[in-house]
């Protein structure tokens, strides 16, 4: 494996005011933040442990709804019953009852802005393969885990406490991201503010996330409380082009979640600066070439490069490019042969793919020649042999 290091240079200096910032001490239990716009992790706290999510978990029974509604099973305007089962369930609710045949469209809002429990039954059994909140719970887990949302199992379709009902941080982000990329259409919903159903629930009309009115880019997700599980938030934020992703839980207050969540989105907008590197296009470095025409082939990135870093600062940001070589002609111009390693300090690395410039055709007799008698003459001598 070769690492070549040496074209940093230009790079470091314009990163030469670059410092790391001050890790944020959140007050969760548990804590994941994302920026989706450079895919760079914030914050980890926990984040992989599974753990009760309470109503966060109803962002599952909603990326399943609107697959439904894309796909043609399930309509806006369609009406579903509302079941004895549905009915049944207290906490925040659309306060239905076996009479009513309600609207998927209202339904969805009284998910997403009342945090109905008896819409999320109404909607599972509607979707479910069996016709039980149980089947649609099931199908929930499989489908997650399809998703990459592995530390995750469903027991029914809101979030009411049940053994064995988890999901991890790092999964709750996961499902926000896939919300606001796979259904741009309905992810406005998660902004509303207010939902007067029917007129029949004055004391459940307003959207429980706190950062909605703060003006401060926040547009959805998700509130989650049981005694279990604590006071939780799935959030994100959007600011100048980026937006970021976070999950909360396990905080001992909705007030407390109010100001965690808050500052979660002042840090992360105020710390960290989407800074560019490198054009599309531009030789970052070359990589060796066996038995070509060419004893070399410029590594460029196939689009332009940034990186999300600390505002303060004083240190480089360390990066390097490895590839295993020397690579073998032929060489195809846009052939993947390299990997850019970036990595600013105190968060993770980010990948960068290299491509070859240029084609590299394969040598003539007399370039073969010449590459292989320098290998005999280098193994006379004892000296060591590059890689390959």
């Amino acid at each position: 494996m070769t690492r070549i290091t040496a074209f940093l240079a230009p790079i470091a200096l314009i990163l030469a005011l670059v410092l790391p910032a001050h890790a944020f001490d959140t007050r969760a239990r548990a804590a994941f933040v994302y920026d989706t716009t450079t895919g760079t992790v914030l914050l980890e706290k926990n984040a992989d442990t599974p753990l009760p999510p309470a109503s966060m978990s109803k962002l599952m029974t909603l990326y399943v709804a609107f697959e439904a509604i894309r796909d043609g099973r399930l309509s806006l305007d369609e009406k579903l019953p509302v079941s004895q089962h549905a009915m049944s369930y207290g906490g925040s609710t659309m306060f239905l009852d076996t009479t009513d045949k309600v609207r998927v469209e209202d339904l969805l809002r009284g998910i997403v802005v009342l945090s109905g429990n008896d819409a999320c039954a109404v909607i599972a059994e509607a979707l479910s393969p069996d016709g039980t909140e149980a089947g649609f719970a099931r199908y929930m887990t499989q489908r997650a885990h399809k998703m990459g949302i592995t530390n995750s199992v469903f027991r029914n379709s809101n979030g009411w406490p049940a053994d064995g009902h988890v999901m991890s941080m790092r999964d709750l982000a996961l499902l926000a991201r896939h919300l606001i990329e796979d259904f741009p259409e309905f992810y406005p919903l998660f902004a509303e503010t207010e939902f007067k159903f029917d007129g029949r629930a004055p004391q459940n009309t307003q959207n429980r996330n706190p950062l909605l009115r703060l003006g401060i880019g926040a547009d959805g997700l998700k509130t989650g409380h049981t005694q279990r599980a604590g006071y939780g938030l799935v959030g994100s934020a959007k600011q100048d082009g980026r937006r970021v992703v976070f999950v909360l839980s396990g905080l001992e207050s909705a007030a407390a979640r109010a100001e965690e969540g808050r500052a979660i989105v002042n840090w992360a907008f105020r710390q960290f600066v989407e800074k560019s590197l490198l054009k599309a296009d531009t030789q970052v470095a070359q990589a060796s070439v066996w038995m070509g025409a060419e004893d070399s082939v410029a590594l460029v990135p196939g689009e332009d490069v940034s990186a999300l870093l600390p505002v303060l600062g004083g240190n480089e940001l360390n990066a390097e490019v490895v590839y295993r070589g020397p690579v073998e002609a032929p060489v195809a111009k846009g052939d993947e042969l390299a990997r850019l390693v970036l990595t600013p300090e105190g968060l993770p690395e980010k990948i960068v793919p290299l491509y070859a410039a240029n084609d590299v055709p394969r040598g003539g007799f007399m370039v073969r020649m010449k590459t292989v008698s320098g290998q005999l003459l280098a193994r006379m001598r004892g000296a060591p042999e590059e890689a390959i």
